[in-house]
């Protein structure tokens, strides 16, 4: 029995598997539709959610499988008290896979460690959120045909961003990536992340508070918002909250075929004048979220189609 609690506990190889199943599962839908027939998912989301729990739910219904959950702490025994390793252990004997979102960093793991059936992280805290790093790496995938040899502008909030931390930690295994870290000062990767992944792997990077004077060195653009939910003073949020707003004016400026990624949602960071231009890939990345959910699903139920 295998859980996800982290990006990096997915080998390349396994990645690169998952890719080419969501690829498959795109092209050949009906081959799936009962994969996981008999199956359960349940979706327990401590922290609000659209993307990512309907995407779980449409993945598993998808597959022929079935979902049961809740959408909010105050919905569930948490409220009255009850641990995550309790109510873990709980819905194993109602389910078959769990799809789980925590506001507490390392709450996946206590999930994980803790359940006998797999617990898939849907995002805890600002620590990771690897079924969006894969969707992402599926969206650069389809986009630029390849992985590798890629120079990838993270730009916003680098600080509290858990998909930023998860998609550095995959990308940086990827032959030939460069990475332009793109934020103000106090929004900068975190160290742990600089000194454990990119300067331990001897990897190409940039940090710059200047978007103009680099978007066109990047062949993907990945904007992110400042999440006024991490901040613990209101008026640093108000101060940083419009620092990067993605305009058609800067678009000029990109390669003809840079793709511009978000995990959204976004607030003003992208104006939606951008959304007709052909790079805009934020809404494809949406719906590839579901493909590569449905495969991790497979993957780790055991399911060979």
């Amino acid at each position: 029995m295998r859980s996800l609690t982290d990006i990096v506990e997915l080998s390349t190889q396994e990645i690169d598997e998952m890719i080419a199943v969501a690829q498959d599962i795109i092209a050949n839908p009906e081959k799936y539709n009962e994969c996981c027939r008999h199956k359960q998912l349940a979706t327990l989301f401590y922290e609000p959610s659209t993307r990512t729990r309907l995407s779980f739910e449409s993945a598993m219904l998808s597959l022929g499988g079935s979902v049961l959950g809740f959408s909010e702490a105050n919905s569930s025994s948490a409220a009255k008290g009850e641990s995550v390793a309790d109510t873990i252990r709980t819905v194993g004997c109602f389910a078959d896979i769990i799809a789980m979102r925590h506001p507490k960093e390392g709450s996946a793991l206590v999930a994980a460690m803790n359940s006998t059936i797999p617990v898939i992280n849907g995002g805890d805290g600002s620590h990771n959120h690897p079924t969006q790093t894969l969707t992402d790496l599926l969206t650069i995938k389809r986009e630029m045909g390849h992985l590798d040899n890629l120079t990838i502008g993270c730009c916003g909030d680098l600080k509290f961003g858990r998909t930023v931390h998860s998609l550095i930690s995959a990308m940086s295994r990827y032959e030939g990536v460069k990475f332009v870290l793109i934020s103000p000062e106090e929004l900068r990767v975190p160290e742990y992340v600089r000194e454990e992944v990119l300067d331990r792997k001897g990897i190409e990077y940039l940090e710059t508070d200047s978007l103009d004077q680099h978007i066109g060195d990047v062949d993907v653009l990945y904007m992110t918002r400042v999440q006024r939910e991490r901040f613990f003073n209101e008026a640093d949020y108000i101060r940083l909250k419009d620092s990067y707003i993605l305009t058609p004016e800067k678009m000029e400026h990109a390669k003809k075929d840079m793709c511009v990624l978000h995990p959204l949602p976004r607030v003003n960071e992208i104006s939606t004048a951008i959304d007709s231009d052909p790079r805009a890939a934020y809404f494809r990345q949406v719906r590839n979220g579901k493909f590569i959910r449905m495969a991790l699903i497979l993957k780790l139920l055991e399911v060979n189609v």
